[in-house]
């Protein structure tokens, strides 16, 4: 939607307020029915978090709005009438569940979904509806009921791409493991960052045309370059820096550049309270309402899995709080040690950090 808003096109952004009560077939099996309550509330949700990728330019609308509107009979009558089963069948989503076995109200998700794009038609103007290829049998039945409504001459359009696969085969959806979340809560800038700076070599080309708004001529420069010295990284640096500002702005993308350094070089006296906030999404923690020995920090913590494991990291110097090495094995931790009064570093050895949080 952004790409086609920057061509000048005027992005309508569709939620599915009802279609969130009937569930889009997947392959494996029924989606949990949602209440009114939890579905309104997530379209609300989805559409704050649009509000921040599109332009102001943007139109939001959420088909709970009409389809409410629509009794049984009229479903029937004008809608249901004009498909036959023959051609819901053949639909690839319907096809993948007949042996499984697959619910009249799935199987009708498809009827509803068209009827919002002959509605977005009807009063939008909107001519393109753009979806993901496993929504391809939905657009295109929205493109027959348009055809069966205002016939061959209609000026409507599908377009879809390719799902975004993770690298081992499984798509990034929300309701699969390992989700990337667009909520900072969820899912924080510098995680967010680091998953596209570990991205592999075979990937950062089709993740920097598909999920930047960079121009071709500009990816290709930066993909010679990598190829150039591929141990510095210089695309999944640059493919982190794009995403992580995209979603979630320029100061986002500074706390996480932040993190990350402090992280590599072991001294956070440079971050700020967003920073650390980052870093408590990020590292196993403990919370604190007053002061804790830093044998148990290392325990709770699980930088140590005994508290004679923890004397010994004590007394071989491999402990540091804040950057500084803990000379003593009776050291305690309490808020006078903490940054803005809430967080203190544990780190053991080189990489392994924690993080202790106050109040």
């Amino acid at each position: 939607m952004r790409l086609l808003q920057e061509h000048g096109h005027r992005a309508i952004a569709l939620i599915g307020g009802a279609t969130g009560l009937i569930g889009d077939p997947r392959q494996t099996s029924e989606r949990k029915l949602l209440t009114l309550e939890e579905s309104l509330a997530n379209a609300k949700r989805i559409e704050t978090q649009l509000r921040g990728l599109l332009s102001d330019h943007a139109i939001y609308v959420n088909n709970y709005s009409w389809i409410r509107n629509i009794d049984m009979i009229t479903f029937l009558r004008d809608y249901g009438k004009l498909f036959s089963i023959n051609y819901m069948l053949a639909k690839e989503t319907v096809a993948k569940r007949l042996e499984i076995g697959i619910s009249y109200t799935e199987f009708s998700y498809m009827l509803i979904q068209a009827i919002d794009f002959l509605h977005l038609y009807d009063h939008e103007s909107c001519k393109l509806q753009f979806g993901g290829s496993d929504q391809w049998g939905n657009i295109t039945t929205g493109l027959e009921l348009i055809r069966k409504v205002h016939g061959d001459s209609h000026k409507a359009i599908g377009l879809s791409s390719p799902l975004l696969l993770k690298a081992d085969g499984s798509k990034f959806g929300k309701s699969e493991s390992g989700a990337l979340w667009l909520d900072a809560e969820l899912t924080s800038p510098y995680e967010i960052y680091q998953y596209f700076l570990n991205a592999s070599d075979a990937d950062v080309s089709m993740y920097l045309k598909t999920l930047t708004l960079l121009p071709k001529d500009e990816i290709e420069a930066v993909l010679e370059e990598s190829g150039r010295a591929p141990e510095q990284r210089i695309a999944q640096k640059r493919l982190a820096s794009e995403v992580v500002s995209f979603m979630h702005g320029d100061q986002a993308l500074e706390d996480a550049l932040s993190v990350t350094d402090a992280l590599f070089k072991g001294t956070f006296d440079h971050l700020n309270e967003k920073g650390f906030e980052m870093l408590g999404k990020t590292l196993d923690q403990i919370s604190c309402e007053r002061n804790v020995s830093v044998i148990d920090a290392l325990v709770s913590t699980k930088l140590a899995s005994s508290k004679r494991e923890a004397r010994t990291f004590l007394q071989g110097k491999a402990v540091r709080l804040n950057g500084e090495v803990v000379e003593s094995i009776d050291r305690t931790i309490d808020t006078s040690d903490a940054y803005f009064g809430r967080y203190v570093i544990l780190r053991r050895g080189k990489k392994k950090y924690a993080l202790v949080i106050f109040g």
